[in-house]
Formats: C-alpha cells, structure tokens, sequence
C-alpha cells in the first residue's frame, strides 16, 4: 500500500514543475486524493459493498471536485493535474502513465446496463483540459487528445485527436501538417489562444494567403496595363476571392 502512495507522489512531482516537495503533493493535489479513494471505492465495489463504493465516490467528489465511479479501473502512474470537474464512468479503463486534465468526461453514449459504455485509455495517454472522450471504444497507446476536443470514435496509438467532433491527426503522416498549423498560431495538441478550432484557424490562414495572392495578381496587371499590355481577357477570366464572405462561412 505504502509503495503504491509513494508511487502516486513520485509520479506527480516528476510531471509536475509546481510540486516542491512531497508535503505538498501529499497535502495539496487534490488529484493525488480523489485516487486514494477511489481505490478503497473500487475495493468496496468488488467486494459486494456497492452501496459503500459509491458513497465513498460521492464524498470524494464532494472534497475533490473528481467524480469517479468506483467500478471504474484505474492503473498505476496516473496523474490528474488540477482535476476540477473531471467525471470518469462506469466501465471506463485509464491505463498507467495516463495524465488527465481539468474539466475532462469520460463519458458513455449507451443505455444498456451491464455493456461497454465507456472509453478505455490505454498507457500514456494525455487528455487536454475539458475534453469529452465519450463512448466505449479505445484510445492507443501514447495517444494525445486535445484541449476541448470531443471525441466519439477510436483514437490509434500514437495519434493526436483534435477539434470537435475530433479529428484523427497521425504522427507519421501528418507531422509536416502539423508543423505548418503550428506555424499558423496555434499548437494541433489543444485549441488557439483565441480558442479557435484548429481547422478553422488552418482554413482561415489559407484564405488570407489567397487572398494576399490575389492582390499580387491585380497589382500585377495594373503595372503590366500602363506599360500598354492589355490584360482584359485574363481579368474577366480570372475568378476573385471574397476573403470576407469565405471567412464568415468557415465562421458560421
């Protein structure tokens, strides 16, 4: 029991650069306590003291602001950082290493009692500040879902899943994507500083950069007409770009 404590507070202070000692992890995470008693919780629950689980659940959500049900499985190293208004169901599985952020659900999309309804995270999993993972299929291994992403499908490993609904972004394919959408203002792991979607910060930079372009062309063949080449069948012919009226569609 006590190498299991002593795992969960080496664990937090390893991830986390704000944890000073161990005083202060064992004293003020309320992370590392909605975890300690969810494992007495779970006990209770297999053990045939159902009742007792779930009211232990139900005042560690009252002192923590964590809402685990304690029929949930929770492996070893897992770290919840901050952790205000995380829910995690039933039949949900978070595997070791997994990190979780604030204002996470680990939801479930089905009625059916006894079936899978929950997601199953498998090890070193992140899942960014209020995402929503919700139904009972699989995250992989290393998979990162990010900051207000709404997930509903299965993540592969090593995948990164954005937006809402989430899209799959794969680190060998992508990686050159993601780089240029960086470059765009904003990180692919979670949401802009703006909050933005990323696609939509990605569509609206390539309609700048149209939009830029078309004013190149004009000035173009503005110059090319004051020195007598005419150019009127390439301007009728050449489509113009209505920055503003694409820019509210991606918007709406």
């Amino acid at each position: 029991m006590f190498r299991h404590l002593r795992e969960d507070i080496d664990c937090i202070r390893q991830r986390d650069p704000a944890a000073r000692s161990r005083w202060e992890v064992l004293t003020c995470y309320p992370g590392l306590h909605a975890l300690w008693m969810h494992r007495v919780a779970h006990s209770c629950w297999h053990n045939g003291l159902q009742w007792l689980g779930r009211f232990i659940s139900h005042i560690a959500r009252f002192l923590t602001g964590i809402e685990i049900h304690p029929g949930a499985q929770i492996g070893r190293f897992v770290f919840i950082d901050h952790g205000m208004g995380i829910v995690i169901g039933e039949t949900a599985v978070v595997g070791e290493g997994s990190t979780i952020y604030q204002g996470v659900t680990l939801g479930g999309t089905s009625t059916i009692r006894g079936a899978k309804r929950h997601p199953t995270l498998g090890r070193n999993v992140i899942v960014g500040a209020g995402a929503k993972v919700l139904g009972g299929f699989s995250v992989g291994d290393r998979a990162r879902i990010g900051s207000n992403a709404v997930v509903v499908k299965e993540v592969p490993a090593g995948a990164t899943a954005v937006g809402n609904p989430a899209r799959i972004l794969h680190k060998e394919t992508d990686a050159q994507r993601e780089e240029a959408a960086n470059a765009m203002g904003f990180s692919a792991y979670g949401i802009t500083q703006e909050g933005d979607d990323p696609l939509t910060k990605a569509l609206h930079g390539l309609i700048d950069h149209a939009a830029a372009q078309q004013r190149e062309i004009d000035r173009l063949i503005m110059t090319l007409e004051r020195n007598g080449i005419s150019l009127e069948e390439v301007k009728s012919e050449t489509p113009k770009v209505d920055a503003d009226r694409l820019n509210r569609l991606v918007d709406d």
